[in-house]
């Protein structure tokens, strides 16, 4: 109230409407109904993670309306164009953390998976939970810091949920009675991922700056810190497996990890670790080598080239598949291992391999010429590549679904080397990738980085991966490749043609659009779950509950400027996933065994 004395009345009038204005905006309002949704859903068993994810709603909430309603310069160079999307960036790996823990205890209840599992998932979601925070907690106190103004109420308001949530989150690790660990142990575990996140997106934000909103560094950082963090689990359950026999890493945390999975995440790990090392290598040539003539100058660029490959073949081929053997029993290369996975069902996985390289060989070179050449808008170009992943993907997720698994690996690790030379300018393909790359871009990219082909593989991937093993929701797997391929392309060319109806004023999204994106995605479902039905899955679909889950990742569609690529598969994933909070929480709470020949037909939805 401080700050109104200074200004007239009509301007106090004015800076309540726009307040007002900014509480209730569209995706504030999805993003509310959305974790209200999910905590509908939660079992008494699971109340202290509705809770904690409760106060971080409410802390990024308030802190979003003080970022955003200031008209200071901003703390960060973000995207412009886009909101800062905090509320969205920190509460989405959460919220799908949570829904998958509402998943899981259907499977116990029905004896389909250990306890194990459940038990490492929590873990695994209280430091997702702290990631996101403590990165609400410095970007509060950065907002406080910069401020030369009394403090915005919506920053006291955060640093109180957060102090909150904290409580919330000890209380609950400490007295957390499953994990085995000691108390401090969990909560320095826990808690070390909170630091990490907030290093890391400073990280990110100082060295790639106008590339991502606050909202989307933070959903970025908080997933490489808990897929790091996972890695360095397992490296330290295998080292402390071998030298010791302690509780320091307890059998509760036994996990069954396939092959696939650990190949996938020791190759993308590696690549994410490997600029470092490049860096400084590439420094030393720098400095040995006189570039001053042109002679100089291409024997510097073709030695930077055999550094680049020498040192990249050696990574890959030496030191990733050194750990992936360490922690997991390949009896061969990882790399022999990949190549006899391929040929043990050659005649389908090498047709699916032609098909694939057929599909990217036309398209890629079909679209390029027409970018080049062509009026037609950007917009509409590229969700041609959204069309392609869904008649790329569909087949092999409903035939072949570990291969995909496999092959989705193979191409972000693909992805992730030609993002490397692009960026450094490897000689002689760094220029004509970054030209071919530039093609394709939009607004939400930029020279130092391009991030559109990474959010539309890895929104249709990370659904895939995370429902590798126990899966109740046939349709969960498919829910990047039906919002993005499906929903999002239809959205786009509707409201591109024939939009009249504006969601906002200053927005593009249309409400034709959005209805065409939902019927679309409806419409691929019907026809999709009969034909699971007939591949194997008993299926008993709650149509009401895919409406929902349709309409929210729709509207989410229409009225985010975040990223949409990364956040709507998550979101529509998630609310798949949504339970019964009556049968789950007699089933924790060991109400009822599951023996009753009545209750078959209720409590056996979705198994294959």
């Amino acid at each position: 109230m401080r700050d109104l004395i200074f200004f007239p009345r009509k301007t106090r009038f004015w800076w309540r409407s726009s307040m007002t204005t900014s509480f209730l905006n569209g995706e504030r309002a999805v993003v509310v109904f959305f974790i209200c949704r999910i905590l509908y859903s939660l079992p008494l068993s699971l109340l202290f993670h509705g809770v904690a994810l409760s106060l971080l709603t409410l802390a990024s909430f308030s802190l979003e309306i003080s970022f955003d309603s200031s008209n200071s310069p901003s703390l960060f160079r973000t995207r412009p164009g886009a909101s800062s999307g905090i509320l969205l960036g920190a509460v989405t790996l959460p919220s799908l953390l949570l829904s998958k823990l509402v998943q899981l205890s259907r499977g116990i209840s029905l004896a389909q998976l250990q306890l194990q599992e459940i038990q490492y998932l929590t873990w695994q979601y209280w430091a997702t939970s702290a990631s996101a925070c403590s990165v609400v907690l410095f970007l509060a106190f950065a907002r406080r810091r910069s401020s030369l103004s009394p403090p915005h109420w919506g920053v006291k308001f955060s640093l109180c949920s957060i102090f909150l949530e904290v409580l919330v989150s000890v209380a609950a690790l400490a007295t957390t009675s499953q994990i085995g660990m000691h108390p401090a142990l969990k909560l320095a575990w826990v808690f070390s991922h909170g630091l990490a996140s907030v290093k890391l997106i400073q990280h990110f934000l100082r060295t790639f700056p106008s590339c991502a909103s606050i909202g989307e560094a933070s959903l970025v950082t908080s997933g490489i810190v808990l897929y790091f963090g996972d890695m360095l689990l397992l490296t330290i359950k295998k080292l402390h497996g071998l030298l010791f026999s302690s509780e320091l890493v307890a059998a509760e945390y036994e996990t069954s990890r396939s092959e696939i999975s650990i190949i996938i995440q020791g190759l993308v790990l590696g690549l994410l670790l490997y600029p470092i090392a490049l860096k400084y290598i590439l420094q030393v040539w720098e400095w040995s080598i006189n570039t001053s003539s042109a002679e100089a100058r291409r024997y510097y660029e073709i030695g930077r080239t055999l550094i680049f490959v020498a040192s990249l073949g050696f990574v890959l081929i030496m030191i990733v598949p050194s750990w992936m053997q360490f922690v997991q029993e390949f009896h061969e290369h990882p790399f022999f291992w990949v190549i006899s996975f391929v040929f043990s069902e050659p005649s389908k996985r090498l047709s699916l391999c032609m098909y694939w390289m057929s599909i990217i060989c036309v398209s890629v070179l079909r679209f390029y010429n027409i970018s080049k050449n062509s009026k037609l808008e950007r917009i509409l170009l590229r969700k041609y590549y959204h069309l392609m992943a869904v008649s790329m993907f569909l087949p092999a997720l409903i035939f072949q679904p570990k291969f995909l698994d496999l092959a989705f690996g193979a191409a972000l690790g693909i992805f992730l080397t030609l993002e490397i030379i692009r960026v450094w300018r490897i000689w002689p393909l760094g220029q004509p990738i970054n030209q071919f790359m530039n093609a394709f871009t939009d607004h939400r990219d930029s020279d130092l980085l391009i991030v559109s082909h990474f959010s539309l593989l890895l929104g249709c991937a990370l659904p895939i991966w995370m429902s590798t093993g126990y899966n109740d929701r046939p349709l969960a797997p498919f829910a990047g490749i039906l919002s993005l391929g499906i929903g999002d392309t239809m959205a786009s060319m509707v409201g591109h043609k024939y939009g009249v109806l504006r969601w906002s004023k200053t927005g593009k999204k249309t409400v034709e659009g959005t209805a065409a994106g939902i019927t679309s995605v409806l419409a691929a479902c019907s026809l999709l779950l009969p034909l699971l039905a007939s591949t194997g899955y008993i299926l008993t679909q709650h149509w009401f509950s895919l409406l929902l889950a349709v309409t929210v990742s729709g509207l989410l569609e229409a009225y985010t400027a975040q990223l949409d690529n990364a956040f709507i598969p998550l979101f529509f994933y998630s609310l798949l996933y949504e339970g019964y909070p009556e049968m789950i929480g007699m089933v924790i709470f060991g109400w009822s065994s599951y023996e009753d020949e009545e209750n078959d037909d209720s409590q056996l939805d979705g198994l294959k």
